[in-house]
């Protein structure tokens, strides 16, 4: 082969590290940017999958320019414009510092899209289109790896899942956000630089005449294949996050695990290595994850976290791998990208906005999870014969599992465990053993599943409303025996309610009478140095019953639905249990309490919930620092931080540290005897301990000392990694 000075002066490992640099900025400014919105947002797991929609849709428009600029423009004007516009962004980023506008709008995922357009769409797009456009430059060099340029996607993916990675686990524990920023800065300011040298030395050397050989025109059902195999994998990535999220916290952590497995399934199908097939595994996989959510297992979270993430890697695997294997000819590379891209985003276009049109659950990720299986290989021998059965067995499926739902609950057999298992045990062991072979019949038999445990549900947990929107899907429910009526986000409880009219007035559930609260409100109501509070957080509005006459109590509640619940027929405590006088407050606390006097409340209870936690933006030093500037001098404050996977005392004993504040905490994680008492966990803080010396005086409140080490959380830093419970 002939060494032109082309070759010479732009190996494959030039092209191979400008998309490297390229993708990890990319994908490091994705989770960097939706860290800066989200607290104005409520702390909602919905900002991070309406930030994914935002990327992928200014990915496809990156392919879409660099589709017609590789048909359209010669490689020379190709390289002209590419560097016209790569410079002009430049100078935007370095003049125009990135951040978020501070007014929110009445439709929040409108008002997050126009913002992440506003602050960072230009760069995103110019990124976005280093991808294929430099891998069609890299194509038309000569040499010998040329005529197959998709190691470069790997290389691309590998960059991008690197900077993903490191973002949780290097990046935001070690330094804020205005100085990633900075840094960030840097980096594209390198990309620039280096993406001139290949641009300026670039000789095309390989003929395009192959562009008109009608051997390389591609038949519609491959182009729809390709829609497919990138669809599935994408609109389960936004799935698994929202399940994890809407559990756990929605934190930078458990964002960038589902992506950075999405990239990682990239590197890896387009690798010269040939992966073996992955059916069974993701079949099993499957038939793990319909039983998890078909029975609303919440415990133990990390065992369920990992088996969807499993199940989620596999699954993604086996499509981005038939991808792989699929890629056409250089010819078609960057319409083939432009493809995967339509898909990709189309998955995020259907799980950001249609899905919460059509269901008032989130069945998107579970009709992910059968279109998965749907896609699989079929086995040699399957055949093409009865196609019609692969959907009268699970028609017949569907039948046996609703007989089983009736059977096991008119015969009340065994325990709730018990009845699960055959209910939709013996439909799974069906399906593994008869329906494997044959991928349509398989996804439509867990279908078949997933549609009688919601059946099966009906009996047992007595859904009375679900609504949904922006900030998750909340459920009204009351138990077995209709005494006790119950508020759910996601999985979490966030209040109960006797459904009696005697006892109807009794705070349940974490703000029961014999818990943390009952003390804190005991202490507080005997002494009333201020008859005002405010409460982060409205729940049921249970918190309402421990009002008193000549009282003021101020509600600080982001999410609609809840207000509109709460002062429902479901729940009562704020129509006919409120002595004070109350107010509800509709949209974020900490731009809302900004508009309250200085030391106006006598008590400010933290109690807001997103997914299980408390919204990071909620304890700040910055928040802290407004609660105390609306807290009377002998105020306190009280922070409700119940949580299955995150250890938030030693971060409130920091913050309290930092202001030289008392801090005391109550673990009161056994509810006794007492009918709806759920565990709970809270922190109280005071300017001086005699306004707490009331509780301190119980051993059950012990003092918490900040100086552990960790750097305190603000609203520039903030490290998840350190809060879980590893135990």
């Amino acid at each position: 082969m002939v060494r032109t000075k082309a070759t010479y002066y732009l190996p494959p490992l030039l092209f191979a590290v400008t998309l490297f640099v390229s993708a990890g900025l990319l994908f490091w400014i994705q989770p960097l940017i939706a860290k800066t919105l989200l607290p104005l947002l409520g702390g909602a797991p919905a900002v991070w999958n309406t930030c994914l929609l935002f990327f992928q849709t200014m990915l496809l428009l990156g392919y879409v320019y660099a589709l017609a600029s590789s048909k359209w423009l010669s490689l020379r004007a190709q390289a002209a414009v590419h560097i016209f516009l790569l410079l002009l962004i430049a100078i935007y980023v370095f003049r125009s510092p990135i951040h978020a506008p501070a007014v929110q709008q009445a439709n929040p995922t409108r008002w997050l899209l126009e913002s992440l357009l506003l602050s960072i769409g230009a760069p995103f797009f110019i990124l976005s289109a280093s991808n294929p456009l430099l891998q069609s430059w890299f194509s038309r060099l000569q040499h010998h790896l040329a005529v197959d340029p998709y190691f470069l996607f790997a290389a691309s993916n590998a960059g991008s899942l690197i900077a993903l990675v490191a973002f949780p686990l290097v990046l935001e524990p070690s330094l804020d956000l205005n100085e990633q920023y900075q840094l960030w800065r840097v980096g594209f300011a390198v990309l620039a630089g280096v993406t001139c040298v290949i641009a300026f030395v670039l000789k095309p050397v390989r003929s395009s005449a192959i562009e008109s050989d009608p051997a390389t025109i591609l038949p519609v059902h491959r182009r729809l294949r390709w829609l497919a195999l990138s669809f599935v994998p994408s609109s389960l990535m936004l799935g698994v996050t929202t399940y994890i999220t809407s559990d756990v916290a929605s934190v930078p952590l458990l964002w960038v695990i589902p992506l950075a497995l999405y990239l990682l399934t990239f590197v890896l199908a387009f690798t010269k290595t040939r992966w073996a097939s992955l059916n069974r595994v993701t079949m099993v996989a499957a038939l793990v994850v319909t039983l998890i959510l078909s029975s609303g297992a919440t415990e133990p979270a990390w065992a369920l976290i990992l088996a969807n993430l499993g199940f989620f890697f596999v699954a993604a695997m086996m499509c981005h791998g038939q991808l792989a294997n699929d890629r056409p000819s250089v010819t078609h590379l960057p319409e083939y990208y432009l493809w995967i891209a339509v898909g990709g985003a189309l998955g995020s276009v259907f799980n950001v906005l249609i899905a919460p049109i059509l269901f008032s659950s989130v069945l998107e990720y579970p009709l992910a999870i059968v279109l998965a299986c749907m896609l699989l290989p079929a086995e040699p021998r399957a055949g093409n014969r009865s196609k019609y059965l692969d959907v009268i067995y699970p028609l017949g499926l569907y039948v046996l599992s609703v007989g089983l739902a009736i059977l096991v609950t008119y015969l009340g057999a065994g325990s709730s465990i018990v009845q699960l298992l055959i209910v939709l045990g013996i439909p799974l062991i069906i399906i593994n053993h008869f329906f494997r072979e044959r991928p349509v019949r398989f996804g439509l038999g867990l279908c078949a599943v997933m549609l009688a445990g919601v059946y099966y549900a009906g009996y047992t947990d007595r859904t009375l409303h679900v609504v949904r929107n922006f900030f998750g899907t909340t459920r009204v429910t009351t138990d077995s025996t209709g005494k006790i009526t119950s508020l759910y986000s996601g999985n979490t409880v966030h209040g109960r309610q006797f459904v009696d009219q005697s006892p109807r007035c009794e705070p349940l559930s974490y703000h029961h009478e014999n818990g943390p609260l009952g003390q804190v409100m005991a202490v507080f109501n005997a002494a009333q140095p201020n008859s005002r509070v405010a409460v982060i957080g409205l729940g049921v509005g249970a918190m309402a019953s421990y009002s008193q006459p000549g009282q003021q109590w101020t509600f600080y509640e982001i999410n609609p639905d809840v207000i509109n619940i709460a002062r429902s027929q479901y729940f009562t405590y704020l129509q006919n249990c409120a002595t004070g006088s109350l107010n509800v407050v509709e949209g974020d606390a900490r731009l809302n309490l900004q508009n309250a006097q200085a030391g106006h409340y006598g008590l400010i209870v933290l109690d807001a919930f997103s997914s299980d936690a408390i919204p990071v933006h909620l304890i700040t030093q910055q928040a802290l620092d407004l609660y105390l500037s609306k807290l009377a001098e002998d105020g306190i404050l009280a922070f409700h931080i119940s949580n299955r996977s995150l250890d938030l005392k030693p971060i409130l004993a920091d913050l309290a540290g930092s202001r030289n504040l008392e801090c005391i905490g109550f673990d009161d994680l056994n509810p006794g005897s007492f009918e709806g008492k759920d565990p709970s966990q809270w922190v109280v803080m005071a300017r001086s301990s005699q306004e707490i010396s009331n509780l301190s005086i119980n051993s059950q409140w012990q003092p918490l000392s900040g100086g552990s080490g960790g750097r305190v959380w603000s609203d520039d830093f903030s490290n998840i990694i350190r809060a879980i419970r590893w135990q």
